[in-house]
């Protein structure tokens, strides 16, 4: 098997390798984008034998983030350059934050000391950094007010820090893939991202917001329009799938450079600047493929310092891990489930649909099934009085239809006479035991009773896991519970709080879903922790950034 390796030289003079034009475009452009900013003339990729030795050094990024969804694309433009600063006018309606803001409003907010600023706040994020950034960007949200930014923003290019975003899909991440139909829980520009509002975006589209909340196919399209306007597409690839991440050397980061062991130096790369010689130590290399136009895999391989996880919590589905799950007839997304819809599969079926799970997305379904007229059985574990229930957290007046499924949850059970809505019925307190090959499945209550129902399709919507099977034992170890797999609830990423640098695994960070923040206000948060953590160890070191001037880069 051929391996893309991203290569540059050093010296001032290059070997050109001729390639196929067709083949290793991804990496081609990824080594001439970052040849250039990094004040090398790269001019083609080397193809490069699994076997052989690189005779050139290959490019060391100082960052590779993994996900390109709002929380990649959010750090993107934070190592872009990009640098938040109090607005001379604004006046923050928390007064001790605010005369903590004036007390260096010269400088950025990534210039501040963020543990200082972050003291005291209390908001719906267990993280101090996440709580600082959106209390900026959206001051007393959570209490119903609609305050404007007390940030702008400024492009400062020369503290542009290399880095790639690699994601399967556009720019958006798991929003290009969610059920067009459902509007978003939070509000619209609540999934925005720094410097562009979602309504400067919609006012662009010449669309009227006339809701609060908006549709998943709207948010994908801004996030897609984000990344042009902000200039982020050279740091963007699409169609990109790692494979592995994996720890080159375990040894010691040595504050003396000229004292560095033999045996180390395979693991770094000399970068000159200025007259000097930087070595960059290669942390990690990153395996993967770029899938091409007609659906053939391109082989790459990177060499970064440091990695951020930004894949969300989206790719793999929860499964209850029973007895016939595994039969097509049982769903376990509400795509598939709305694919089955729009095929006519359910049309005229006398057996009603099968939906598991008490949270929103089984809500979703539904309401899809009964917009449908397709009939509902709903079965979820909790008990319709459990105070933990998403429902009872959602005012009813912005969410109406939420609270319609709640009501029926709790009218609409088994154990009810009522009958107002004969499409539905729900069984609270019970669990799935099988699923059979007659299509009947057998239930439990609290009180061991079973029951045998009969269904046409089954959707089991339980939440989802973080896909990070290019880790080691799928980054199990790197959890706040090293025994259990990464969870964006039960057993989040332990991080640092204030840098968003895994606790377990120096030089890795994690941000967004993976750390417990699932909502877009607060996964901004990570973005700025890890931006000053590389600007503050970049002082401390002889610098990579890169320094830019009007007719190009020194």
């Amino acid at each position: 098997m051929t391996v893309w390796c991203c290569r540059c030289s050093l010296a001032s003079h290059f070997r050109n390798y001729c390639n196929p034009e067709t083949e290793g475009h991804f990496l081609n452009s990824l080594v001439q984008y970052f040849g250039d900013n990094l004040g090398t003339n790269v001019k083609t990729m080397p193809l490069l034998e699994e076997t052989t030795l690189p005779v050139d050094p290959p490019l060391t990024l100082p960052m590779v983030v993994i996900g390109n969804g709002p929380s990649g694309i959010c750090l993107s433009y934070m190592l872009s350059g990009y640098r938040p600063y109090l607005s001379p006018e604004a006046e923050h309606p928390n007064p001790i934050l605010h005369n903590k803001l004036k007390e260096a409003s010269h400088l950025s907010i990534v210039d501040q000391e963020l543990e200082y600023l972050a003291e005291g706040l209390e908001g719906r994020s267990s993280n101090p950094i996440a709580v600082l950034f959106d209390t900026l960007l959206h001051p007393d949200a959570d209490f119903g007010f609609n305050y404007p930014p007390v940030l702008h923003w400024k492009l400062e290019p020369h503290h542009y820090i290399p880095h790639i975003v690699l994601g399967k899909g556009p720019p958006g991440g798991a929003w290009n893939c969610m059920e067009g139909s459902m509007r978003t829980i939070s509000f619209g520009d609540w999934m925005e991202l720094p410097g562009y509002s979602f309504k400067d975006w919609a006012a662009t589209k010449r669309r009227t917001v006339t809701c609060d909340r908006v549709l998943p196919e709207e948010v994908a399209s801004y996030y897609k329009h984000y990344v042009k306007v902000m200039g982020l597409q050279k740091n963007i690839r699409e169609n990109t799938y790692i494979t592995s991440v994996s720890r080159l050397s375990r040894k010691q980061e040595h504050e003396d450079e000229s004292q560095v062991d033999e045996d180390v130096l395979p693991h770094l790369q000399s970068e000159e600047q200025g007259g000097q010689i930087t070595l960059i130590k290669r942390n990690w290399e990153i395996r993967g493929y770029q899938r091409a136009a007609d659906g053939s895999h391109v082989p790459f391989c990177l060499f970064a310092e440091n990695v951020a996880l930004a894949t969300g919590t989206f790719d793999a589905p929860g499964w209850l891990h029973v007895e016939g799950e595994d039969f097509p007839f049982v769903l376990h997304s509400i795509a598939e489930f709305g694919t089955a819809i729009n095929k006519g599969i359910l049309h005229g079926k006398v057996d009603p649909v099968l939906i598991v799970g008490g949270g929103l997305t089984a809500a979703d379904a539904v309401l899809c099934a009964y917009n449908n007229n397709i009939p509902v059985i709903h079965t979820f574990r909790r008990r319709v009085t459990d105070p933990n229930l998403i429902f009872k957290q959602l005012p009813k007046k912005i969410y109406p239809e939420y609270h319609k499924v709640y009501h029926m949850m709790c009218t609409q059970s088994v154990t009810t006479a009522y009958n107002l809505h004969p499409g539905y019925t729900s069984f609270p307190e019970h669990q799935v035991l099988s699923f059979q090959p007659d299509m009947k499945c057998v239930l439990q209550s609290a009180s061991g009773l079973k029951k045998i129902l009969k269904f046409s399709v089954a959707v089991v919507l339980i939440g989802s896991h973080p896909n990070l099977c290019f880790l080691k034992d799928q980054g199990q170890g790197i959890g706040h519970n090293p025994n259990e797999p990464i969870t964006c609830k039960g057993n989040p990423i332990e991080i640092d709080p204030y840098t968003y640098e895994c606790t377990k695994e120096p030089n890795l960070f994690a941000v967004g879903p993976l750390v417990g923040d699932n909502f877009v206000r607060f996964l901004k948060g990570g973005a700025l922790g890890i931006t000053q953590y590389l600007s503050t160890k970049q002082k401390k070191k002889h610098p990579f950034i890169v320094e830019r001037e009007r007719d190009g880069v020194l």
